[in-house]
């Protein structure tokens, strides 16, 4: 046997150890990252229109009528500029309920309509809260970053918490 092999075999453990780490981080950390991506894409869809409401219609709807997934009533509105409506279009959600008046925005361009003010930007941020959630299981399994994880997983339940009682 050579003197010099043991050498190599551990320098090549070595080296292959290292490759299966960085593996390891660069697809745990690229998939942690794009469960927060997904997050803020599915948020921001009805986000934009509560958060950037300047230039935007604004008013109440009385709901009147609930069906599986919409209620209709009439839009009051309370911004300049915005016009009222017989007839306007609300998602129906757990944030919706028949017989209640809701400050909204108007999506530009359509009749559909975006719960507004504090309850309706912590709604709309809901999603976030569950990426933040499920990124933090990967970031500490995959990424072994207890500490951050803990704070995306309070973030989130913080999140969801908030929005639960403002709803």
């Amino acid at each position: 046997m050579i003197p010099a092999m043991p050498a190599l075999a551990a320098s090549a453990r070595r080296t292959s150890t290292a490759a299966l780490r960085f593996g390891r981080l660069a697809s745990m950390g690229t998939l942690a990252l794009v469960i927060l991506i997904a997050g803020v894409w599915a948020s921001w869809g009805s986000a934009q229109y509560v958060m950037l409401t300047k230039g935007r219609e604004q008013g109440r709807v009385k709901v009147t009528r609930c069906a599986e997934d919409a209620c209709t009533g009439p839009y009051t509105p309370l911004s300049h500029g915005s016009r009222a409506r017989a007839r306007a279009v609300i998602e129906n959600t757990v944030a919706v309920r028949k017989g209640q008046t809701y400050p909204v925005v108007v999506k530009p361009g359509t009749d559909d309509l975006v719960r507004s003010g504090p309850a309706g930007v912590l709604y709309s941020w809901v999603p976030m809260g569950g990426a933040l959630l499920l990124a933090s299981v990967v970031v500490a399994g995959g990424l072994r970053r207890t500490r951050l994880a803990w704070v995306m997983a309070g973030s989130g339940i913080a999140l969801l918490t908030a929005a639960f009682v403002a709803v």
